[in-house]
């Protein structure tokens, strides 16, 4: 059986990681590096952001949650700091990519998000919601954590991509940044 579908994560895949970001909050601020990657890895099935991106708790309670996690760690940082960290930039490579493969196989995002920022997603400004809006366009289906109540990597949401775009999943190519995904 030859490939049918691409499902492609967006975050650190379609646009530029917001680990980047992340490492210039971590920078500007004094923290150690990847602090806050780091907390994001703890009990990552029911941390803060695995409850930000299953829509368990508002932005509101993430950013207590966020707090208080970070303050056991060692360093303070309140949630809603971070979620202007979120959105990346379109890669215009990436979405060429994208509309190549369009053009022979099923394509699909597959993305952990929350509802938090401007308009789709978690994109911090008008403009590059504008611009994630313009590339969602462009997939066959769009699954998203924040709309499902499941997040990567449980294993449901990928179950869940293979029916909507109706491929088994050993037809499947899978990007993603996040090795655990």
């Amino acid at each position: 059986m030859g490939f049918q579908a691409v499902l492609w994560d967006f975050g650190g895949v379609i646009t530029t990681s917001p680990f980047d970001n992340f490492n210039r909050y971590e920078a500007a601020h004094g923290l150690p590096a990847n602090f806050i990657r780091g907390v994001n890895a703890l009990n990552h099935t029911d941390n803060a952001w695995a409850k930000f991106e299953s829509s368990r708790c508002t932005v509101e309670e993430f950013d207590a949650l966020f707090a208080a996690e970070t303050r056991a760690a060692g360093h303070e940082i309140r949630g809603r700091d971070v979620i202007g960290l979120l959105g990346g930039d379109v890669r215009p490579r990436m979405v060429e990519v994208l509309r190549r493969c369009k053009q022979d196989y099923r394509v699909a995002c597959l993305t952990n998000n929350a509802k938090a920022g401007q308009g789709t997603g978690m994109s911090s400004s008008d403009e590059q919601a504008s611009h994630v809006r313009e590339v969602m366009q462009l997939f066959d289906v769009v699954i998203e954590s924040s709309k499902e109540g499941i997040r990567k990597p449980d294993p449901r949401i990928y179950q869940l991509a293979c029916e909507c775009v109706g491929v088994a999943p050993e037809a499947i190519v899978y990007l993603d940044d996040l090795g655990i995904n």
